[in-house]
């Protein structure tokens, strides 16, 4: 059975208006919610970027029954894998017995450097994600901990505050290398459009929840959400490891001006109102191995992705 959810946007929409759309989502009838979690959104057009655990107490406080995942923090150099490890177990707590997924992944220069700490290349923040999952996991336990790693060091550390059930930690992976490395210390797997490498993830061992997100932006013409995605979302479209090394809004506007309309119209966010070919994309992550296929909708105008799902695509997944 696959889980249908929806994204909180967190670098598009003030925190209060993140908690309404839970709500929405949750008596629409989707089974999970993911939000994100930023310090800086792409691009200045966005607009946000709340400081996510604020936003999750709101949305415990405001749901009842739907699960809640964070897709995807990076514990290992703006937050300190011992500080995500206390913030995750507090969510997850105030959830009261709904399942709360931990995503978390080797994060991106534009939120990560803001305390000026260097900002290594990709294999060594894999290795820190690794240590760090190791002294959430030690953390968790509600033991008292002291960890002398290769880079984190914890003191005397006890956690009193915890959730009935260990959330389970999803690592997100976008090549073979990271894919494998999930395999091995994850307990889920988490991406962004349906990769290819969650097949490496389980042909290396990989189990547990596998999340995939779907990009979109659902407007009265395809003209006006290609328009709409270009202005809100134009990262999108960029190549490469650009959004990993890339420090600021500033930087990524720079990088997208060579991003066209076309290239959006032409690339992975739907921009059609037609609930069919949005059917056909959720279909595609499952039938390609994910269990849990979440979609954002691109731009101001949430209600019209959501009365569309509410009236077309989800019941067609009951």
């Amino acid at each position: 059975m696959t889980d249908i959810g929806f994204t909180l946007s967190s670098e598009e929409h003030h925190p209060n208006d993140l908690v309404e759309y839970a709500t929405r989502a949750e008596e629409i009838g989707f089974d999970f919610l993911s939000i994100s979690d930023h310090f800086h959104p792409w691009v200045s057009a966005q607009g946000e970027a709340p400081f996510v655990w604020s936003t999750l107490g709101g949305v415990a406080a405001a749901t009842d029954e739907i699960d809640v995942g964070v897709g995807v923090s990076a514990p290992i150099v703006r937050v300190h894998p011992a500080v995500y490890a206390q913030a995750a177990a507090t969510t997850a707590a105030m959830f009261d017995g709904r399942q709360f997924f931990a995503g978390v992944g080797t994060g991106e220069a534009l939120n990560e450097h803001v305390l000026g700490d260097h900002w290594p290349e990709h294999e060594v923040r894999l290795e820190m994600l690794e240590e760090a999952v190791e002294v959430v996991d030690k953390l968790w336990t509600g033991e008292q901990v002291s960890h002398h790693g290769k880079h984190y060091t914890v003191e005397n550390a006890t956690l009193f505050t915890l959730p009935e059930e260990r959330p389970p930690i999803c690592v997100s992976a976008y090549g073979e290398r990271a894919a494998k490395a999930a395999a091995e210390f994850g307990d889920g797997f988490w991406s962004v459009g349906p990769q290819d490498v969650v097949k490496t993830w389980e042909q290396h061992g990989g189990e547990g929840p596998r999340f995939c997100q779907l990009q979109a932006c659902v407007a009265d013409s395809e003209d006006e959400a290609v328009a709409t995605a270009h202005e809100k979302w134009p990262n999108s479209a960029l190549p490469g490891e650009l959004s990993s090394i890339l420090p600021t809004p500033t930087h990524f506007e720079q990088a997208t001006q060579m991003v066209s309309e076309n290239d959006i119209a032409e690339g992975s966010i739907l921009t059609t109102p037609d609930a069919q070919q949005h059917i056909d994309a959720i279909q595609e992550a499952i039938d390609a191995g994910y269990d849990h296929v979440y979609v954002m909708q691109i731009g101001d105008d949430q209600d019209a992705l959501l009365e569309l799902y509410r009236e077309e695509v989800l019941p067609s997944f009951w």
